[in-house]
């Protein structure tokens, strides 16, 4: 049976998960814990990595190595960089990079990684397509895209920022701080992956109005497809 790795960089986006598992064993390795068991019926293993994309490599990197997953979800929140894309919609990664590398002096577009060969790293045709009719179904009271995720180590409050990110990836549809390290990490080992984001902020300004609630309800729409898409792959 195949194994899925499931990555999420905060214990409040993966805690329902463990809760919803049969965990059979749980593994501490470089201060994180594997939790190893059975969620709907599939092999799975879920790992809290911590934020920024550091970590979130390091944890996909020993799910590969250790555990031998076969395939690789990321799930959490994000904020929207389209007016179209509302809090609690859900963003099922096309593909991702990060958008805070910078090795233009050397000829590289903004967002490539040197000697790298590619600037973004694709997703799974199968994960996505997956994800996206499941969503369509477990959380049919909001709006699913498929599209770019970047990713980088910042946290995206203002609009500053916001156009930045933009005005080098127009085609981004929202950004986090961990994505993109898990995509690279999958992409070198050829481990299948997909990112879902559900959004929980407009990264601006306006992140100071009842984060901490919107961030609840949008972790619930990424549980809700995480735990029932496990089921189809």
């Amino acid at each position: 049976m195949s194994v899925i790795g499931i990555i999420g960089a905060m214990e409040n986006e993966v805690a329902e998960l463990k809760r919803s598992m049969e965990i059979k064993e749980t593994l501490k390795k470089a201060g994180r814990e594997f939790c190893q068991g059975v969620l709907n019926g599939r092999e799975v293993v879920v790992v809290v990595c911590g934020v920024g994309k550091v970590v979130a490599g390091l944890c996909a990197q020993i799910l590969i190595d250790v555990f031998n997953v076969d395939y690789i979800i990321n799930t959490g929140i994000a904020g929207s960089l389209k007016n179209e894309i509302d809090i609690g919609d859900i963003v099922i990664s096309t593909d991702a990079l990060q958008h805070d590398v910078d090795a233009t002096y050397f000829g590289y577009p903004i967002g490539q990684i040197p000697q790298m060969d590619t600037l973004a790293f694709k997703a799974d045709e199968h994960l996505i397509e997956v994800a996206y009719s499941v969503n369509n179904e477990v959380n049919n009271d909001i709006k699913t895209f498929k599209g770019r995720i970047v990713s980088g180590d910042m946290f995206v409050s203002s609009s500053a920022q916001k156009q930045n990110i933009l005005s080098h990836f127009p085609d981004a549809y929202c950004t986090e701080m961990e994505g993109a390290a898990i995509a690279q990490c999958a992409h070198i080992n050829n481990v299948p992956y997909v990112i879902i984001r559900a959004i929980s902020d407009k990264a601006d300004e306006s992140i100071e109005v009842d984060y901490n609630e919107f961030e609840t309800g949008a972790i619930r729409h990424s549980v809700k497809l995480t735990k029932e898409m496990i089921k189809h792959i």
